[in-house]
């Protein structure tokens, strides 16, 4: 089982959606999804007289940015940055109370997000974009930022820090750049529970 923590807001989470589905279908391995809500800040913009910690913050953010677009190209996804990241906790809440298979509802969501650039926290949108969704479950929306609350909650519990986080077992790695790796992992219970069965 493989569990992955995500935020629609995230350019890492979106960019790891796909190469994450393309491995668990690849080996075989259970997947599930879970929210995790997290905090954006905008790039800083140049200010005069600005600090050397002004700068480093906001060369920073300009250099995360050109890596996420690049890689976007790499995959053939365009993203488009919003002017200022906005939470998602509503969509994220539906994301926590889909029973059945979430993955149409979240590359959905973030097609909306970072495409459309739509307020995912909007309950027409979300709505909306559930109505175009099948096989999800049972959906409240009305009661979706509680679910998304006990969510969070359980997530903190598990030191989910970030999105995307991975959780194999116990271990838990957060980060997409870690995908080579849980790979292995994965390859390598998969073999454990193959000969385990002969």
């Amino acid at each position: 089982m493989l569990t992955v923590f995500i935020d629609f807001n995230s350019p890492a989470s979106y960019l790891a959606f796909e190469p994450t589905l393309q491995l668990v279908k690849r080996l075989g391995t259970e997947l599930r999804w879970k929210p995790f809500r997290t905090t954006l800040q905008p790039i800083p913009e140049k200010v005069p007289n600005e600090s050397q910690g002004q700068s480093h913050r906001r060369v920073r953010a300009l250099a995360r940015e050109r890596t996420h677009t690049h890689y976007a190209k790499l995959q053939g996804i365009e993203l488009k940055f919003p002017v200022a990241p906005s939470r998602t906790d509503l969509a994220l809440g539906v994301l926590a109370q889909c029973s059945k298979d979430p993955e149409n509802f979240i590359r959905k969501a973030f097609y909306a997000y970072w495409h459309d650039h739509f307020d995912l926290n909007d309950a027409d949108i979300v709505r909306e974009i559930i109505e175009q969704c099948e096989n999800i479950g049972d959906i409240n929306i009305a009661q979706a930022l509680d679910s998304l609350e006990s969510a969070q909650k359980f997530a903190e519990n598990a030191c989910i820090i970030d999105a995307p986080a991975y959780m194999i077992g116990e271990q838990l790695f957060i980060g997409r750049e870690h995908l080579p790796w849980i790979e292995e992992i994965l390859l390598s219970t998969k073999t454990d529970s193959s000969r385990n069965l002969e």
